[in-house]
This record gives C-alpha cells, sequence and structure tokens, in this order.
C-alpha cells in the first residue's frame, strides 16, 4: 500500500461546497484487504502455537509416566534394602548392649566370687559355732535365753 492510500483512509468523504460526483471508497473493503495477509499470518501462527501445545503434552505427560516409574522403583529398592539398613543401624546399639550385658557379668562374677571366699573363710568358725551348739543341746546343758 502506498503513502497516497494510506493517507487516502483519513480524507473526509466529502469537501465542504459543490459536491463531487464519484464512488464512495469501500473502506472495509480496504480494511479487509489490508489487514488479510497479517491475519493469514495469524492462522499460521496459532496453528503452529496449537502444535507446539499438543507436543509440550504430549512430552510433559510422558516425563510424568516416567517420573512415576522412576519412583515406584526407588521405592522398591528402598523396601528391598530396608531389612539391611535396618541391621546396619541396630549394630552399633547391639554392639554397646553386649559389652555392657559382658561388663555386667564380669562384676557379677566378681562379686559372687567375693562372697564365696568369704563364705570360705567364715565358714570354718560357723561350723565349730553350729558344733559346739549341737553338742551343748545334746549334752543337755542348753542355756535357755
Amino acid at each position: 500500500m502506498s503513502l497516497r492510500d494510506f493517507l487516502e483512509r483519513f480524507r473526509p468523504a466529502g469537501t465542504p461546497g459543490a459536491s463531487a460526483t464519484g464512488v464512495p471508497a469501500d473502506r472495509m473493503a480496504e480494511r479487509a484487504a489490508e489487514l488479510a495477509p497479517a491475519l493469514a499470518r495469524l492462522t499460521d501462527v496459532q496453528q503452529q502455537v496449537a502444535r507446539i501445545r499438543a507436543a509440550a503434552e504430549e512430552t510433559a505427560a510422558a516425563l510424568r509416566r516416567n517420573a512415576v516409574r522412576e519412583a515406584e522403583r526407588l521405592l522398591a529398592d528402598a523396601r528391598e534394602q530396608a531389612p539391611v539398613a535396618r541391621r546396619q543401624a541396630a549394630e552399633p546399639l547391639l554392639r554397646e548392649a553386649r559389652q555392657e550385658a559382658d561388663a555386667l557379668r564380669a562384676a557379677g562374677d566378681r562379686t559372687a566370687s567375693a562372697i564365696r571366699e568369704r563364705a570360705g573363710e567364715r565358714m570354718p568358725h560357723l561350723v565349730d559355732l553350729a558344733v559346739a551348739d549341737a553338742m551343748r543341746l545334746a549334752s543337755g546343758t542348753a542355756e535357755e535365753p
């Protein structure tokens, strides 16, 4: 479109004074002719956008499906490895508990040994006392308190 045609759009339909004879300009046809190529390009762009959007939706759906499969695989692996991880986590605690039990057992054995030793030391004297009491009772000279 030339500059003259462009400026012609802004010209009033008629000039004041004597009327000029002629055919009025078809402004709608001019606008349609001017806008048709731009609108045609927009239609092409809209179709391209629709294709891009559809491809993006397919890609997103595929990514979601892959993410779900990956999450399921990770969950299955975690469930499979959980018993081993629990054992590994419990091992230091069990080792500490065994050491504590061994220490308590050793302390108990030492205490029992000390009691047996004291009993061994006291036993002859206690046996002598018991025999003396039994002899007194047997001889009839028991003292009544």
